[in-house]
């Protein structure tokens, strides 16, 4: 199947922003057009939002939670949690697999904050369009990331 034109341009947005400091939706927007995608201000800022794009305070780029800008381990775990906070709808598990529900078209943001975090419980992440398949080793690693991702949504405050 086909990945949607939304989805495209919100995973070009995702590469533009990871490629370059963009300060600017307006400097976004000429970007997208040079790379063959039409879209407004309007469109982009609903995608911004979508992907749970935000302005870094130092320089006033946009950054993705889940972007390299996320260096250190504990800073990871932190930008997991925001993710998470922001996108999670659900968290199942069968067997040694975690599923991990969210919104439309915010799987992909939130398995990425998952594979950065390196959480020793995880074998990988497979992600759909609202769906994350977490694999672990066994049935007790599975039952540990289920608590921890838990105990992260949790936490009554977020750095």
């Amino acid at each position: 199947m086909a990945m949607s034109t939304k989805l495209r341009r919100q995973k070009l947005i995702l590469d533009l922003i990871a490629e370059r400091p963009i300060a600017s939706q307006h400097d976004l927007l000429k970007r997208l057009n040079a790379s063959g995608f039409a879209a407004t201000q309007a469109t982009i800022s609903r995608d911004l939002k979508d992907l749970g794009v935000v302005k870094r305070a130092a320089d006033g780029a946009y950054q993705h939670p889940g972007s390299d800008s996320a260096a250190s381990p504990q800073a990871a775990i932190t930008a997991l949690a925001r993710a998470m906070d922001q996108y999670l709808l659900r968290i199942e598990r069968s067997q040694q697999l975690v599923v991990v529900g969210t919104g439309r078209a915010q799987a992909q943001p939130l398995a990425e904050a998952i594979d950065r975090a390196a959480l020793p419980e995880v074998v990988g992440t497979i992600a759909g369009n609202n769906t994350i398949l977490v694999v672990s080793r066994d049935v007790e690693t599975a039952a540990a990331l289920v608590k921890r991702l838990q105990a992260l949504l949790a936490r009554d405050t977020l750095p």
